[in-house]
């Protein structure tokens, strides 16, 4: 849950035909007015009800439970288990980039974790932490490719046929979750891409942070307005990006910065990597463990700067190639889906299913 998730859809098998293993199930529709196509949210498979009323083996929960209380989490597992299924989790997030509060999701939480019959997760600092707070043991199954491989061999072959010293650097601001600092970094950034010979600075924000949308900053935009205006940003503003574009403008950029104060693990990165692009991340949470990247530290509390300005010398110096490619994530691929495969067939069991 959710299967139409890329993430989800990533950890089967690679390639067309009958499903092999596991048979994941659609999405039900959602609990919503006037659905848009595709969309799972809110998740009915997350209501007890649906859990009892319906066939399955195993519930494998990623995303969706950010809004539902404890106790409904409670008695969603019990569900689970009283009907004689297993419950699996994947715990992407240990510390939810949507909360400023981090006490409810701190909850959620407690309400799952002790009582799952496998965990997974996407890198061995995560399991770690897991470990500390809960005396659980999870399984470390790296994060899968994001961007789909065709896109990726055409994202390299554009990269391959560059004939330019050009070099982009991009921070998107997105709608602002609460885990974003950018105005603690883009000064700073600005200046070091204005001392770098060919650098440019691009920044992305969508139109409900800067024209009066529910999430506007104005002291955000004010500083986006007058960089803009200065030359020293190029701004640009838009509604959320769909996936091909989405992608054709992380694969434009030489680095992208991730702005993040507290977080956890990133798909944003993944797609870098898919795409070439290098990305900067800051030292809370466990990035750096998902792959190769550049580091500056930066968390709730602290922000080095000078780091920050050193991290972008290099990737302009050095224009690292830490991407991941195709062979290497076809591999991989292979790999996360023989995991779940051998967790589900485990917990099935366990549970006499």
């Amino acid at each position: 849950m959710p299967s139409g998730h890329v993430y989800v859809r990533h950890l089967a098998p690679e390639g067309p035909g009958p499903a092999r293993g596991a048979l994941r199930l659609p999405d039900p529709p959602p609990r919503a007015v006037d659905p848009e196509p595709g969309q799972w949210w809110p998740p009915a498979m997350l209501d007890p009800a649906w859990v009892r009323e319906h066939d399955f083996d195993v519930l494998h929960l990623h995303f969706g439970f950010d809004a539902l209380d404890p106790d409904d989490l409670v008695a969603l597992v019990d569900a689970v288990h009283d009907t004689g299924r297993a419950f699996v989790q994947t715990v992407h997030d240990l510390r939810n980039p949507h909360h400023l509060d981090r006490r409810l999701h701190d909850e959620q939480l407690d309400a799952l974790l002790p009582r799952a019959d496998a965990l997974l997760t996407l890198t061995p600092g995560a399991a770690g932490e897991i470990q500390r707070r809960w005396g659980r043991e999870a399984t470390v199954v790296p994060h899968p490719h994001v961007v789909d491989l065709r896109t990726m061999a055409v994202a390299a072959d554009c990269r391959a046929r560059r004939r330019t010293d050009a070099f982009r650097v991009g921070l998107h601001v997105k709608s602002l979750r609460p885990s974003m600092a950018p105005l603690r970094v883009l000064p700073t950034l600005a200046e070091t891409v204005a001392d770098l010979p060919g650098a440019v600075l691009q920044v992305n924000a969508h139109r409900d942070v800067v024209q009066g949308g529910a999430r506007e900053d104005a002291e955000l935009y004010e500083w986006l307005r007058d960089a803009e205006a200065s030359g020293s940003v190029d701004l640009r503003v838009h509604d959320f990006l769909p996936d091909q574009d989405l992608w054709n403008y992380l694969g434009s950029l030489d680095l992208s910065v991730l702005p993040y104060r507290f977080g956890t693990h990133s798909g944003w990165l993944e797609a870098c990597r898919d795409l070439g692009t290098t990305v900067l991340a800051p030292t809370c949470g466990y990035f750096a463990e998902q792959g190769p990247v550049l580091s500056y530290e930066h968390d709730e509390d602290h922000i080095d700067l000078a780091s920050l300005d050193a991290a972008v010398r290099r990737a302009h110096a050095e224009r690292p190639q830490w991407g991941a490619g195709i062979d290497e994530r076809r591999v991989q691929r292979a790999e996360v889906a023989a995991v779940h495969e051998r967790v589900y067939a485990d917990v099935a069991r366990t549970v006499g299913r």
